[in-house]
């Protein structure tokens, strides 16, 4: 077995065993309410941060003011509750007018 094929097993392995921990260990492990919450907020401040970073730069360098403005026109349609497909459209319309009309 080549040392690929072994890599590649042990995350697999390692993979399954993570994700069955959740399960067999519901209902005997009780965290305090405190660091649920806090579990909640990181969360939060992970997602926030994936979005900044999507939303804002390209290649480690500032975006532009279009895809911004695209994301902002799609968390208001979120917000608003429309249908998914609405505001993936809403959020790529509004950036390839942004662009067609020089804002970048």
């Amino acid at each position: 077995m080549t040392a690929t094929v072994a890599l590649i097993l042990a995350l697999a392995v390692g993979t399954y065993a993570f994700r069955l921990v959740g399960p067999v260990l519901h209902g005997r492990v009780e965290l305090p309410d405190r660091l649920q919450e806090l579990m909640a907020a990181g969360a939060v401040v992970l997602l926030v941060a994936l979005l900044a970073t999507g939303a804002l730069t390209e290649g480690g360098a500032f975006a532009g003011c279009a895809r911004p403005g695209g994301v902002l026109v799609a968390g208001v349609l979120a917000w608003r509750r429309a249908p998914f497909a609405v505001v993936v459209l809403g959020a790529a319309v509004t950036t390839a007018v942004l662009r067609m009309t020089g804002v970048g």
